[in-house]
């Protein structure tokens, strides 16, 4: 696509002088994607929120194992993974890929940084087909109609939405995002979520300071949400089992995996 075979249209708004959600996600996983100010950041709310990096890891966790259900449980071939971050290890096309070839996969995303990576995305099983939209999450219509030129929206489609929710600040226009994103997918479609919480029953409370600290010296702007909020975007859809629960416990391979707060769940369109 034009925008990743011009490495000027990401350089162009990449601002290295600012921590950016994506590279001091990517730090905290331990990739090597970032800059110094990124770290610093990164180190100061891990200092604040020392529990931070174990949600970072469990929901990379939790994309793979939501994935791989998808895939070889609910037979879907086709995800739609908005929000995708920086590339890293087991990325959703390798791991959709590795059990259904055929499988086709759009990335969404609209960082800078991102965009300069997305050739390592654009990676792709013959039988499959991997493509990359730079556009904005709050631009739902958008995206869908982007989305429509690689998958087909008469087949279900996997709605993935891992930590992108928290980005948008108002609990009505996210929830409107959603029942757009779901609205264009057919029945037996999935949408895959993963939130930050300040519920004190499962360690949230820590967010309060943290996010407060990376509002003013990062960006996008961030907030996190109870679990009630967090249900509110599930609703019309069937949860699947367990439920809406700390993400590090969802399907966990472990029945003594540790809470983090960040929820997460798998819900179908009836």
């Amino acid at each position: 696509m034009s925008e990743v075979d011009s490495p000027g249209a990401g350089s162009a708004r990449l601002d290295t002088s600012v921590a950016h959600n994506a590279r001091v996600w990517n730090y905290w996983i331990g990739g090597k994607d970032h800059y110094e100010i990124d770290q610093r950041v990164g180190d100061r709310i891990a200092g604040m929120f020392p529990v931070i990096r174990a949600v970072a890891r469990a929901d990379r966790e939790f994309l793979g194992r939501a994935v791989r259900f998808l895939a070889a449980e609910r037979g879907i071939r086709q995800f739609l993974d908005i929000g995708t971050g920086l590339p890293t290890a087991d990325n959703t096309h390798e791991i959709a890929q590795r059990i259904a070839p055929e499988s086709r996969i759009v990335y969404v995303d609209n960082d800078p940084i991102v965009l300069v990576h997305a050739r390592s995305l654009l990676t792709s099983s013959p039988e499959g087909v991997t493509d990359y939209v730079d556009a904005d999450a709050h631009d739902p219509d958008g995206i869908m109609r982007r989305a429509a030129e690689t998958l087909d929206l008469t087949r279900p489609v996997a709605v993935l939405m891992l930590g992108i929710l928290n980005f948008v600040l108002d609990t009505d226009e996210a929830r409107d995002i959603v029942r757009r994103l779901m609205a264009a997918v057919p029945a037996g479609s999935h949408l895959v979520l993963t939130h930050p919480t300040d519920d004190r029953d499962v360690g949230g409370e820590g967010n309060v300071a943290a996010m407060e600290f990376w509002n003013a010296h990062a960006t996008p702007p961030i907030t996190a949400r109870g679990r009630a909020e967090i249900a509110g975007f599930l609703e019309g859809l069937d949860l699947v089992e367990p439920g809406l629960v700390p993400c590090s416990q969802w399907r966990a391979e472990s029945a003594s995996a540790a809470p983090v707060p960040q929820f997460g769940a798998v819900a179908v369109k009836p």
